[in-house]
């Protein structure tokens, strides 16, 4: 396939391009979208054939037998992350703000504290305090151009009030993938504060050139305080099938999530499910290893043209699709710096206070589109910030 071609989203119900203009001001006829975390590209081929394959036979009841679902997600784990999943510890969430809010629901009480590495995904901070738990943020300081992590300044920052770590692994928004040594800090963190640690790693496929993820799951002596959440969503870009996977291991905990599954009598969609089968194979893995290369070349081009501009700073991706961009060089307030992306670019981006403490001099631009939407952006962005140059 192809992933120059450009795919017209306008007027399909598409929440990136058909709700820009009422939250950003940016008409969708002259501006580009950047900000909701999904691709401009299709799903390989495999994801389509069982899509088209259900609609053929035209009867959409309910799904039973569930094994194929479940082999093809153990597969995917094994052959990419060399990682073994027992079958038995896979739970179906409708996705994984979902399968966070499932969490937090299981395995904390409320005005509990709930710990986050920010800036993060702002999903984590929405959910956590729309349950009545505190979100606890520790913000990351940035060295070398990356970020990392302050163990020492975080462990006199608890309370004693915290019960969960929520963790994004690779990072979102900055796409750090972390080190071996920096997730058996992170596991050693939890247990200091015994904190239940969600290791959220819906991005843990989508890692560039040169580096590699590890499963937090692959890190000694964390299992019986460890909750995994993984989905093929960001992966294949079928962020509207709704379906992730909380995995958990430890005996305790997976009954314990196993009964608020039951009591908010929850249950996949069918069409998710399907979709995920297909995916998880040999042809979706290859599909992965094209468009990861794709990606790469978007954030080639897109780096070197917006780091060419005096006071802007892309953060060097290691992962995602998603550049994070400091406009704090040019000393120019956040209102000011934000009008020239969207009133002068006409560009819609993710605004980096959403992302809690450290992210207020960022925008979060998605660059899973066609070479030539980047270039174009680029181009924009260079005009907008052109008497900077």
């Amino acid at each position: 396939m192809s992933f120059d071609e450009i795919i017209d989203r306008r007027g399909t119900h598409c929440v990136k391009w058909d709700m820009m203009e009422t939250l950003y001001g940016v008409s969708p006829d002259e501006g580009i979208a950047m900000w909701v975390a999904d691709m401009e590209f299709r799903p390989p081929a495999c994801v389509q054939d069982a899509l088209q394959a259900v609609a053929d036979h035209g009867v959409y009841g309910y799904f039973g037998d569930d094994r194929a679902y479940l082999e093809a997600i153990c597969w995917w784990m094994e052959h990419r992350h060399g990682w073994r999943v027992d079958p038995a510890a896979i739970f179906t969430t409708h996705g994984l703000v979902n399968g966070t809010a499932m969490c937090v629901d299981a395995f904390t009480k409320p005005g509990d504290g709930v710990v986050l590495f920010t800036p993060v995904y702002h999903a984590f901070a929405r959910v956590i305090r729309a349950a009545g738990r505190e979100v606890v943020e520790c913000e990351m300081p940035v060295v070398d151009g990356q970020y990392t992590l302050d163990f020492d300044a975080w462990d006199a920052q608890m309370k004693g009030h915290e019960s969960m770590l929520v963790l994004c692994s690779p990072h979102n928004p900055g796409g750090r993938v972390w080190t071996r040594a920096e997730l058996e800090g992170i596991a050693a963190f939890a247990k200091r504060h015994d904190l239940i640690l969600v290791s959220d790693e819906i991005h843990h496929d989508l890692i560039l050139p040169g580096q590699a993820h590890i499963p937090m799951a692959l890190i000694d002596g964390i299992a019986e305080r460890l909750v995994m959440m993984t989905a093929a969503t960001k992966t294949f870009n079928i962020a509207g099938a709704h379906v992730g996977n909380v995995i958990i291991h430890d005996p305790a905990l997976r009954a314990k999530f196993a009964t608020r599954m039951a009591a908010m009598g929850l249950s996949p969609n069918s069409f998710g499910l399907y979709m995920v089968t297909a995916a998880y194979s040999p042809e979706g893995a290859a599909w992965v290893d094209q468009v990861r290369a794709y990606i790469a070349e978007n954030a080639r081009i897109f780096d070197e043209g917006i780091n060419a501009i005096p006071g802007l700073r892309s953060m060097a991706l290691q992962s995602t699709y998603l550049a994070w961009v400091d406009f704090s060089g040019t000393g120019m307030s956040r209102a000011e710096f934000t009008a020239r992306v969207e009133k002068g670019a006409k560009i819609a981006v993710n605004y980096g206070p959403s992302f809690g403490l450290g992210g207020d001099s960022y925008l979060r631009f998605n660059i899973a589109a066609p070479r030539s939407v980047i270039v174009d952006a680029v181009a924009r962005m260079q005009a907008a910030f052109g008497d900077l140059q």
